[in-house]
């Protein structure tokens, strides 16, 4: 316990000047890095579960992926070239597979790695640069909603936690500990949008907080189904008292582009 809280604190003010204050070059920086040890952790879950991916093609369409994600900001359909180097990618696995028996899994489990780490957490970008002059609001919600919720169910869940969630998948998680951070999740969203980011409606942050809270316990689910799948506890050893990065990012691969979807649709809304 006490190495989490360390670990947590050390790494806190760097996160908030990467998310909040960084440059772009070194925001996106952070985020190939990130990336890139993520698929690394993925290949190692999937080599675990007996599934043999194509690493050196996930971490180059990976990376490719936040690239174009900047791109995108500044010329509209720079993506399409993700999807082009994505094909590319399966007619260059044909040189990899000895077996073709093996080539269908290898290039299912490396380009659900690419979608499922590189694309998914690559929807920050837009959240922190489409609008320069409100970049930090969406940015900063959807950490602290992700980081209260994660707070919140894992005290409550220690603390009085006893019916079980979904053992099969996360035996360890509980009902209890799963209202506690959705309640800890929209109380900060409140608190956010009251005290700090004053310029949007307070009803709209806390609907996208709802959204962002249930698709970042989804993401955590996701994460645990893999891992049990692999007999693995953590997706790694990186941080100390936390496992491996999957372990700390699983709720932002589905809560970032939950959120970035949203925000993309939020005027067909009826508000």
């Amino acid at each position: 316990m006490i190495i989490r809280i360390i670990t947590a604190l050390v790494l806190f003010p760097p996160v908030i000047y990467l998310i909040g204050w960084a440059p772009e070059w070194l925001f996106l920086l952070a985020l190939v890095a990130t990336v890139e040890l993520g698929l690394y952790e993925y290949f190692e879950i999937s080599r675990q579960a007996g599934l043999q991916g194509i690493p050196t093609l996930g971490y180059a369409a990976g990376a490719l992926v936040c690239l174009a994600q900047a791109a995108e900001l500044r010329r509209p359909g720079a993506l399409v070239i993700v999807i082009l180097v994505l094909l590319l990618g399966a007619a260059l696995a044909l040189l990899w597979a000895s077996d073709l028996k093996q080539y269908l899994g290898a290039l299912a489990t490396t380009l659900f790695g690419v979608l499922y780490v590189a694309l998914a957490l690559s929807c920050v970008v837009p959240l922190r640069f489409s609008d320069p002059a409100t970049g930090r609001g969406p940015i900063f919600l959807l950490f602290l909603v992700i980081w209260a919720g994660d707070i919140v169910a894992y005290l409550v869940g220690r603390s009085v936690g006893r019916r079980l969630l979904w053992p099969r998948i996360s035996p360890k998680k509980t009902v209890e500990g799963a209202i506690g951070g959705f309640a800890g999740s929209l109380l900060v969203a409140w608190a956010y949008a009251h005290y700090f980011w004053q310029t949007s409606d307070s009803k709209t942050v806390i609907l996208l907080a709802c959204l962002v809270a249930v698709a970042g316990q989804i993401g955590d689910f996701v994460e645990s189904a893999m891992k049990r799948g692999a007999n693995l506890k953590d997706s790694g050893t990186i941080l100390p008292g936390h496992g491996g990065l999957l372990d700390r990012i699983d709720s932002l691969l589905f809560g970032a582009p939950a959120l970035w979807l949203a925000l993309a649709i939020k005027d067909l809304w009826p508000l």
